[in-house]
């Protein structure tokens, strides 16, 4: 990491910090505290905004399946090269049930077109996991979403699940570009493979 971690756990002379410090760790157990945490108690506001929001992103939308959640965390973290990012969440896509042939899809550098079916025609994705990845990309790579792909998402979802895939996509982009600039985990340019 291009900073130093903060020790783990940390240990603050303010009691509100440390009680920060308890709540990401509530959030996290059974695990210890992660590099991405130890990163963010440098700041320990910013660790307790960040842990109560990506905690409701995580456990709070529940409209969506879980492995149309995941590949779209697999595909933000593939486009943006958040290697960190993508060594968890890619195994969470794998046992919510997308199978290896989908994961190499989501790894593919072309930006994806609503009318490129090939993966659904083949069997490897389902049509709302397709849709799921071409909004994902255009949310990623370009930020405004075209009025073809947001119809058609429009026609498999409704509202809340669309409300709530957003701000999946929009967070994990966050987070994504919060890894890759300090180079948590020390992932940076070793490829979606490496460590595993």
């Amino acid at each position: 990491m291009r900073l130093p971690y903060m020790p783990n756990p940390p240990k603050f002379a303010e009691s509100a910090y440390n009680a920060i410090v308890e709540r990401v760790a509530a959030r996290r157990a059974p695990r210890p505290l992660q590099p991405l945490d130890l990163a963010l108690l440098h700041s320990p506001p910013v660790a307790d905004g960040w842990n109560s929001f990506l905690g409701a992103i995580r456990t709070k939308t529940d409209s969506i399946p879980a492995d149309l959640r995941e590949l779209a965390v697999s595909r933000v973290a593939a486009v943006n090269r958040a290697w960190y990012e993508w060594g968890h969440h890619a195994p969470l896509a794998t046992a919510a049930g997308v199978p290896d042939a989908g994961l190499k899809v989501v790894l593919e550098e072309t930006p994806y077109k609503l009318d490129d079916t090939k993966a659904v025609d083949s069997g490897v994705l389902t049509a709302k996991q397709w849709a799921v990845l071409v909004y994902t990309d255009e949310m990623t790579r370009t930020v405004e979403v075209s009025d073809g792909t947001f119809a058609h998402l429009r026609t498999l979802f409704e509202e809340k699940q669309i409300v709530e895939l957003t701000a999946v996509i929009a967070a994990y982009n966050c987070v994504s570009r919060f890894l890759v600039a300090l180079d948590v985990g020390e992932r940076n340019g070793t490829g979606p493979d490496a460590g595993h």
